[in-house]
């Protein structure tokens, strides 16, 4: 396994800067944002793709200081009713596919997206329960409507240019836990899987290390996330954990997310990676630093060192002992 760092972090520094920065610290891979949320600060796709030399120049400037780069990622909204988001997270997506096929960046990250309730909804409508039965009926036409046919078009595109695209499982769009991805694979195709970020599948009750065997049986996770959650138990108990209290009300809040080892006991991050490499998953483990309490130089060092720690770096070396 390969330790990495999604570089919007930096978002306010020259890439330049950043690699020097994340070198010096031991890491391995890059993981850069395209645009849509994320934004654009280190890789303009629209730009490289303009000129061949410069885009080439970008992926050397990472290989030049011992990395490589695990994946593009335009996390945006292509399922938005509003035609003109969903038309800009599109041409997003479109763009960050073929940057990644000319630079052999195997994994493009992204959301699934959630659409409207019905053909002239202004705003997404993301559907939690199943009764009274509108909901349900909501949640066909999201799915048989709009995001099956829109994510079998982009799987067919994804197999053209050699590529994966790997979804985070994120509350508030259609693919938010491993039954919502495995439905979406199943009626695209296996070029769609999984950007699993145990940070979404804590706050919502559900055991990382069995959403990594439900999916690594199924060879769906194409990368993964490094990021924590701090689930305030005493809050929990009053409000239950659809929190929608803003980000920074620590206090307050059901859960907030945390550097890695700050929410979750670092045994539990050791059982994580000891699943990845049962299920077969070598790939690399992205740190994804969200954490209100700590600076990002200091919260993602503490990352990278707990990381370093329990990460499996070496092949295995057989059941010498029977």
């Amino acid at each position: 396994m390969k330790l990495g760092v999604f570089t919007a972090l930096y978002g306010d520094l020259e890439f330049s800067a950043v690699l020097d920065k994340l070198a010096g610290m031991g890491v391995d891979a890059v993981e850069v944002g395209t645009g849509n949320y994320p934004g654009s600060h280190h890789c303009d796709p629209g730009r490289l793709l303009e000129d061949r030399s410069l885009a080439l120049g970008f992926k050397q400037a990472v290989e030049d200081r011992g990395m490589i780069i695990s994946a593009l990622s335009q996390h945006g909204n292509p399922l938005h009713p509003d035609a003109s988001r969903a038309a800009l997270a599109h041409a997003t997506w479109v763009k960050t596919a073929e940057l990644a096929e000319l630079l052999e960046i195997p994994v493009v990250n992204g959301f699934s997206g959630c659409p409207g309730d019905h053909p002239g909804a202004r705003w997404p409508n993301w559907v939690t329960c199943p009764w009274p039965d509108d909901y349900l009926e909501i949640l066909r036409w999201q799915w048989e409507e709009v995001a099956v046919p829109y994510w079998s078009s982009q799987a067919e595109l994804a197999r053209r240019r050699g590529i994966r695209i790997a979804l985070e499982l994120h509350p508030g769009f259609l693919v938010y836990h491993p039954d919502s991805l495995l439905r979406l694979r199943d009626a695209t195709g296996p070029e769609i899987g999984a950007n699993l970020d145990p940070s979404h599948l804590f706050w919502q009750g559900i055991d990382p290390v069995q959403a990594i065997r439900l999916l690594g049986a199924r060879d769906a996770i194409f990368h993964f996330h490094a990021k924590d959650t701090y689930i305030d138990r005493a809050n929990v108990a009053r409000t239950g954990v659809l929190d929608t209290k803003p980000y920074g009300e620590v206090l307050d809040r059901s859960w907030t997310f945390r550097t890695v080892g700050y929410g979750q006991d670092e045994k539990i991050w050791r059982d994580i990676v000891s699943a990845l490499r049962a299920v077969g998953y070598d790939y690399v483990v992205s740190i994804e630093h969200e954490d209100p309490l700590m600076s990002r130089d200091e919260g993602l060092g503490k990352a990278v060192s707990l990381l370093r720690s329990v990460l499996l770096t070496e092949p295995t070396s057989g059941r010498f002992w029977a």
